[in-house]
């Protein structure tokens, strides 16, 4: 059996890969020991499944861990070892402001204090050793440092790593407890601020995500489980060793899962080009996949931290269902980005929450009902969900009605939003794509946003509440590998391209322990004078003519204009190695199917839906579908079917 577990900020989603078919099961989130929702998860899972633990033969699992010590600053003591004169590239940054027209706006402050940079006595340029590292001087300097990790950072590092790996064998000397990240083994590219501010997050939170997947992995043992593999932020999955070597690596753990889960579940569903949208209980997470493919991206801010790292292209919004609702000082109604959480979460779960939240909107307008309860057992409290919601009604001046309908279409508004910095912005027209929408409360909203972006079709997978957690089991076991090249002219070859090609190949079939991987490669282009870079996807010895077509066409859409005459450089080869995951699930059990009828609120108005469970066949709106673990609300003029898989695929008009 295959085993798959995603921590969200509410629930904890666990599915179970059986050769009966899919299982699946929720547990709330312990945002103090993640740990602690993993095993309960599992334990549900494998009690539906009549199983025991001895029956999982692999277990893949995606975290937050890293994301929220990141997010609220809660990290390790950490030192930077950087050349001298460069020891406050962090602090510095690319000297931009982080909101052009708010001049009050800050970034956030350093990982590493001034009085933990530690100048490092060498100097490299694009040549070699300009002057020799003197160890005896760095040695008097780090001594007696009283830090939990250090990153080291040093100039053509990412070219020249020797004296990188001297510092870090020194370290090792002199402060054998702490933890050592180096920029070439963490992120082996150029541009000196975005390396160095990527080792300092890694360093920062690797010590952290040793102990938590420490204590994971001999809770593991206990249970009987194999050792977790962990989603890594671009995708694939690594062994936990890795992971906690290298923090940062897993900083977008639990968007990646359900990226590739619903890039996999699209191209199965006959639509390889989606908009995929994860909308779980405190955020939403927007991505495209082409070609049944999740986007990559080589590199983004984080919690307003540079990462160059090979990542799921992912953008997020706070906008879950437990995003709590407000006035603001305008009178204006907003929705989150604060959320319920999973304790004591929106105010119809009955925990003790009284903050209006979408969930409890939902609830009010009819989308969901409180005598069918949410995965996971959760009962729904309707009264207390009404006093939520009418208090803030009363603020506004609106009734409870009007105040629900207002917080949802807020909400799906933010998300529509979201969609557009990932389509419109790009050059990408939504329309042409579907909409794929899983998480506990993402099919409760996907045809409104449909409707507002003018797309016609919506996708919803019977497992969409547990999507991000299938994602892992079919994840791909993989190793990211990246170097800067800067070829350009005549040094621009097929030839030079592909000997960094077969370096990069050899290392991480090497580290993956087989020869029988599936390599793919892809460029980083510009053209001679610009400062930043397109990446396009080529042939790992690649004919530079199609690599100048494509990059062409990819700066034709992304910037509306191309220059087939200008000289073009390749400034970056990013190589993934991977052995494949496991196969998607064909069809999710379902129970016999059963409809009944109950009052819902469309555009201020209620009407008679269609409430339909178990399996489901044709569709039409207004209707209501109850899934296993998430509830799809299909307006008045969208209507379809489900195919074999239990996959909902709607169309408007």
């Amino acid at each position: 059996m295959l085993l798959g577990v995603d921590v969200g900020g509410t629930f904890t989603d666990a599915a179970l890969l059986t050769n009966a078919g899919l299982v699946t099961a929720k547990a709330p989130s312990t945002p103090s020991d993640q740990s602690e929702g993993v095993l309960a998860a599992v334990s549900a899972a494998l009690e539906a499944a009549g199983a025991s633990a001895s029956d999982v033969s692999r277990f893949a699992h995606g975290m937050t861990v890293g994301t929220n010590a990141l997010l609220e600053g809660k990290v390790a003591r950490t030192a930077l070892l950087a050349t001298e004169g460069f020891v406050d590239l962090e602090e510095l940054g690319r000297q931009a402001r982080a909101e052009l027209y708010r001049l009050c706006a800050g970034h956030p402050p350093p990982l590493v204090p001034p009085s933990l940079r530690v100048p490092v006595p060498e100097r490299t340029g694009p040549n070699g050793v300009i002057r020799a590292l003197d160890e005896s001087v760095l040695a008097e300097r780090v001594r007696g440092l009283d830090v939990e990790a250090a990153g080291v950072c040093l100039l053509w590092g990412f070219r020249h790593r020797e004296h990188e790996q001297a510092v870090a064998r020194l370290l090792e000397r002199e402060l054998p407890d702490v933890h050592v990240s180096t920029s070439h083994e963490t992120a082996g590219v150029f541009r000196e601020y975005e390396r160095c501010a990527t080792t300092v997050v890694d360093a920062a939170l690797s010590p952290l995500l040793r102990r938590y997947l420490e204590r994971l992995a001999e809770r593991a043992r206990e249970a009987g489980l194999p050792e977790p593999e962990v989603m890594l932020s671009s995708g694939g999955v690594a062994s936990a060793a890795i992971a906690a070597r290298h923090g940062s690596w897993t900083v977008l753990s639990g968007p990646a899962g359900g990226a590739v889960g619903a890039a996999r579940s699209a191209e199965r569903a006959g639509l390889p080009d989606v908009v995929c949208l994860d909308m779980g209980g405190t955020s939403c997470d927007v991505s495209v996949a082409f070609g049944g493919r999740a986007g990559e991206t080589g590199g983004r801010e984080v919690g307003g931290r540079a990462l160059a790292l090979p990542m799921v292209d992912v953008h997020t919004i706070g906008a879950g269902g437990g995003s709590v609702a407000w006035r603001d000082a305008g009178g204006a109604l907003r929705v989150g980005p604060r959320s319920a959480g999973a304790d004591p979460g929106p105010a119809c779960y009955g925990r003790g929450g009284e903050d209006p939240t979408v969930t409890d909107a939902n609830l009010l307008l009819g989308y969901l009902d409180s005598d069918s309860p949410l995965a996971g057992g959760v009962e729904l409290d309707l009264a207390a969900a009404e006093r939520a919601v009418a208090g803030l009604g009363d603020a506004l001046g609106l009734s409870a009605a009007e105040t629900a309908a207002g917080i949802v279409r807020v909400a799906g508004s933010e998300m529509a939003r979201a969609v557009r910095v990932m389509t419109v912005e790009r050059g990408i027209d939504p329309r042409d794509l579907a909409l794929l929408a899983f998480g506990g409360a993402g099919p409760l909203h996907a045809c409104a946003i449909a409707d507002e972006l003018g797309m016609r079709q919506v996708v919803v997978p019977r497992a969409s509440g547990v999507l991000s957690a299938l994602g892992l089991i079919v994840s791909e076991r993989r190793r990211e590998l990246v170097a800067s090249e800067l070829l350009a002219g005549d040094a621009l070859t097929g030839e030079a391209a592909a000997r960094a090609v077969t370096r990069l190949a050899r290392q991480g079939r090497e580290e993956l322990g087989s020869d029988d991987t599936d390599v793919r490669v892809r460029y980083d282009l510009r053209y001679s004078g610009q400062a930043f870079e397109i990446t396009v996807a080529g042939e790992p010895e690649p004919d530079v003519d199609e690599l100048r077509r494509e990059f062409d066409r990819a700066h034709e859409q992304r910037y509306g204009y191309s220059d087939p005459d200008a000289t073009l450089e390749l400034v970056t080869v990013r190589v993934a190695v991977a052995l494949p995951g496991g196969e998607l699930a064909a069809a999710v059990a379902a129970e016999e199917p059963s409809a009944a009828r109950r009052q819902v609120t469309f555009d201020g108005e209620q009407v008679e839906a269609d409430v339909l469970r178990g399996r489901i066949g044709d569709v039409r709106g207004p209707a209501v579908c109850e899934l296993p673990e998430a509830t799809l609300v299909v307006p008045p003029g969208w209507s379809g079917s489900a195919d074999e898989d239990g996959t909902i695929v709607l169309e408007r008009g």
